[in-house]
């Protein structure tokens, strides 16, 4: 963490100085808007949390509760999103307070006695190390409260305004130039005015509001899908048991059905997801008047011999697995896309449904409201053109096309009866084979105006162009300390550019001597397109790797473009430059060839392009249709 460059910090630095809009910023929901977000569930937030990170973009948030969630539905935290809380500041704190999951026990009738179960397997749960952060589970409200503490404490000091329902929009026409183009009309549903309506126009509006989206309807989009016609019983419950693995994960097949056992943070509450088993077509949702009773009676019998004596239930629900999605996540019709800048989006259940079994949703929701609210920063900030805001669309609607598939066969085969398995270990090794797509790291966008082709890969294999940043071991050079390369990556909007040095020292004439003096002095660098006014490194934060052990790179050689002056004071930042660390190099770890690569990472850390490091027209070229003189003046940085 950094900070004092604007001068000396007393208090907590996770609270940053008012900015832009922050600075009086009125309690009242003003008439106009830049951002509109309706919902505060993870989609919501995480992109409120994102977009108070602009100073000069006024976004206001509206939740139809009167206050914070408190029992949220969703549990699992994907060793992604942890990734991800990392870049907001929060990871380690919640990380202590959430239960971990290490592995996974797999129970099965007794082949001696059917009528009882047995533990058959217990295989690890990310035996590939595909993370460095672990897989979690933590009520889904702590993870809504940590990110409504990043956006009040950014500069634009956002808060939810809660108390307000979506009732409808209306868009204008872009050949009317209206400044603020969607009306919406909202609903009072708490305190005095209750049930009075009021109107916000907006510049843009994001749908964060579940599965029956208002939103989604008032841009003429449907969900399409089917239901399994299987119901499943879900109970948040203290208890207590005989069952030798109530505080691991479970998939237990019995005789008498299936359970999933989520063990809960806090160490004594658990979640068990109990089979209800087929439901009639014509059922018309009766199951759905199952018991908590009733739900914990079938649990005892799926748990033979062993017993279930409930104490307490937090919470409870019965659902039916359903898959659905929307053909488009925002109000351009298919068929007209590329014509008109999209001005209302959806995002999480408002476009993608799914059971709740592969601990997907919350998960994949806030991807979408991070990859759409940093285009929005930057296309209200006048940093990249409207058309960045069509890639939203295009980039995640096929992500939920691949959850539906990968969750459609998980939920079948969670709910098979044991005999119906090919082989006795067909679960168990489904759920090896396939854990990277659980965790959140499959996600590969392909080559569109943000995501280069990837003609270099083979510069650095472990940087797949399109997939997430995979982070690792390096030494800052200034002070000698061990850091994840990745986690130095804040959720503050800008685009990362790594340099992998060549064989050559620091001082040296080399490759990477020459593309810094491309990117700091020449017209055609993208760090040329930081507005005056504000640090060079506002927009772009350039980092360089050299190969020797830090010990032998001298800080007084190194290129002044990886030493940024910075700040009203303009201080050296010291935290670009850094060393491989001899016992864990990350150029071999991540396949990163000797002699050297550019790595540029988006904002969301996604990989977007691998270059040689003389490819500086390619650079220019890439970045050229992406960036652009700001329309308005940005706050400083």
């Amino acid at each position: 963490m950094q900070f004092h460059h604007h001068g000396y910090v007393s208090g907590n630095p996770r609270v940053k100085p008012a900015a832009g809009v922050g600075i009086d910023r009125p309690e009242e929901l003003p008439d106009e808007v830049d951002v509109l977000i309706v919902g505060s569930g993870p989609a919501g937030m995480i992109a409120a949390a994102q977009l108070a990170q602009f100073p000069n973009v006024v976004t206001r948030m509206v939740e139809r509760r009167p206050g914070r969630l408190v029992i949220g539905q969703a549990d699992g935290i994907q060793a992604r999103s942890v990734e991800t809380f990392q870049a907001f500041g929060f990871a380690q704190e919640i990380i202590a307070e959430a239960y971990r999951i290490t592995e996974m026990a797999f129970w099965k009738p007794d082949p001696a006695d059917p009528s009882k179960i047995i533990r058959t397997a217990r295989p690890a749960d990310d035996p590939t190390g595909v993370s460095e952060f672990p897989h979690l589970i933590v009520n889904q409200a702590r993870v809504l409260d940590y990110f409504a503490e990043v956006a009040a404490n950014g500069p634009t000091r956002s808060v939810p305004d809660y108390g307000y329902e979506f009732v409808g929009l209306e868009i204008a026409d872009d050949s009317e130039g209206a400044d603020h183009p969607v009306t919406v009309t909202l609903r009072r549903t708490a305190g005095d005015r209750e049930g009075q309506e009021r109107v916000v126009r907006a510049k843009y509006v994001l749908g964060a509001d579940g599965a029956r989206s208002g939103v989604r309807d008032s841009i003429g989009c449907t969900m399409k899908g089917d239901k399994a016609n299987h119901a499943w019983g879900v109970m948040d419950v203290l208890a207590v048991t005989d069952f030798p693995d109530i505080r691991t994960k479970c998939s237990i097949q019995s005789e008498a059905g299936n359970i999933l056992l989520i063990p809960r943070e806090g160490g004594h509450l658990f979640r068990m997801y109990v089979d209800l088993g087929e439901v009639p077509a014509d059922d018309h949702h009766k199951v759905r008047e199952t018991t908590i009773e009733q739900i914990i009676a079938r649990a005892n019998a799926i748990l033979h011999p062993y017993t279930l004596d409930v104490r307490n239930v937090a919470w409870h629900s019965v659902y039916e697995v359903g898959h659905r999605l929307t053909d488009r996540f925002d109000d351009v019709p298919t068929d007209a896309a590329g014509t008109r800048t999209p001005r209302v989006f959806i995002a999480g259940d408002a476009c993608h449904t799914h059971s709740a079994k592969a601990g997907q949703g919350m998960n994949v929701s806030m991807q979408d409201g991070w990859n759409l609210a940093w285009k929005l920063g930057h296309v209200l900030e006048g940093r990249s053109p409207e058309s960045l805001l069509a890639t939203y669309s295009a980039e995640r609607q096929v992500v939920a096309k691949n959850l539906i598939d990968f969750d459609k066969q998980w939920s079948t085969m969670m709910a098979k009866k044991p005999e119906e398995f090919a082989s006795p270990s067909e679960l168990e090794d489904f759920y090896v084979q396939t854990h990277e797509f659980p965790a959140g790291f499959m996600t590969q966008y392909e080559a569109s105006l943000i995501v280069g082709e990837a003609a270099h890969q083979e510069l650095a294999t472990g940087f797949a162009v399109g997939k997430r940043f995979k982070s690792a071991p390096v030494v800052r050079v200034g002070d000698g300390n061990p850091i994840h390369l990745g986690h130095h990556a804040t959720a503050d909007g800008r685009w990362r550019i790594y340099v992998f040095a060549d064989t050559a020292r620091a001082g040296e004439a080399s490759a990477v001597a020459d593309l810094a003096e491309w990117l700091q002095t020449a017209p055609d660098s993208p760090i040329a397109a930081t507005p005056e006014g504000l640090d060079r490194d506002a927009w772009f934060d350039v980092k360089v790797v050299y190969q020797q052990p830090h010990t032998e790179v001298d800080l007084g050689s190194v290129p002044k473009v990886f030493l940024p002056h910075v700040g009203p004071f303009q201080l050296v930042d010291y935290e670009k430059v850094y060393a491989a660390d001899p016992a864990d190099d990350i150029f071999e770890q991540r396949g990163i060839a000797r002699d050297g690569a550019i790595v540029v990472v988006r904002p969301d850390q996604y990989v977007s392009h691998v270059l040689p490091l003389t490819a500086t027209t390619e650079l220019a070229e890439f970045f050229a249709p992406i960036l652009r003189a700001g329309e308005r003046e940005p706050a400083n940085a």
